[in-house]
């Protein structure tokens, strides 16, 4: 079993293959479709997933020019509307001026491709760049769960390797990049990383490494393994095909398993219940 010669990789795809490699295996190289939910009741995660998009949709029209106004009369659920007066009102600050929504990125790396798409790069060109990444979860994550989340490692790297076009044409250097976690829930408490190059440099050799050995497994043929952490397949939708139990995890729950997993230093995919990419 290979991986194909255009395989794209992605912070979503390689924090599977942290998470559980099996996932990975059956997401993004079988791509198997399986009918299950991801938690329960499931009506209210999806509404919760909607949501989580909707307010991306907002942000982004609203960087792109369109009045605030106009965008808050077509606010109708209430958390989207408290989570769109929490960005009117409090959301990041300290940002260059010149800003790009939804930017996508990409560059070699290891044999293959790594793909982001970033939610905001607020540019000052010569200068710095930052990074913002909305969330919508409804717990704020520790900072240590942050940092070794794939998300903060791809996106700075990526900005670094790719976002010349972004900087009038020249390469960005890594102390001239940051990214800022803003959580709508908790406008008051943004997470902020610096870059720089040692943290550059650590994160180029983790991710080539990290896709070399992904190459190096598959290539050996049979199954991944599954993850040795079975809450986390509470929440899979191939639990069943796995044979790690039927039923999905509670939604209200959620919150105490992130708990749980950030005291034992661990990295769960919690992201794909509050949260979809847009």
């Amino acid at each position: 079993m290979t991986l194909p010669v255009d395989f794209q990789f992605s912070q979503g795809s390689l924090q599977d293959y942290v998470d559980c490699p099996r996932r990975f295996q059956l997401r993004y190289v079988q791509r198997q479709a399986w009918p299950a939910v991801e938690a329960e009741p499931a009506l209210e995660n999806e509404r919760y997933l909607q949501q989580g998009a909707a307010f991306h949709r907002l942000v982004h029209q609203h960087v792109l020019g369109i009045p605030a106004g106009r965008l808050s009369a077509s606010v109708q659920d209430d958390d989207l509307r408290r989570w769109w007066r929490s960005y009117l009102e409090s959301g990041p600050v300290d940002l260059p001026e010149t800003r790009h929504p939804e930017v996508v990125l990409s560059a070699p790396l290891a044999g293959y491709r790594l793909l982001a798409q970033l939610d905001l790069v607020a540019i000052e060109p010569g200068r710095r760049a930052v990074i913002v990444d909305w969330k919508t979860s409804r717990r704020r994550p520790q900072r240590r769960w942050l940092a070794d989340r794939l998300q903060t490692k791809v996106y700075p790297f990526l900005l670094v390797q790719a976002g010349a076009q972004l900087n009038g044409g020249q390469p960005l250097r890594p102390e001239q990049v940051g990214m800022v976690y803003w959580f709508a829930d908790f406008p008051a408490e943004p997470e902020r990383f610096v870059y720089e190059m040692a943290r550059y440099e650590a994160d180029r050799a983790y991710l080539e490494s990290l896709i070399g050995e992904i190459v190096d497994v598959l290539g050996r043929g049979g199954d991944l393994p599954l993850t040795a952490q079975e809450r986390r397949c509470r929440y899979c939708v191939y639990r069943s095909l796995c044979q790690r139990g039927v039923g999905a995890g509670r939604l209200d729950e959620h919150e105490d398993e992130l708990a749980a997993e950030e005291g034992l230093d661990l990295a769960i995919d919690f992201e794909q219940i509050g949260e979809i990419e847009y």
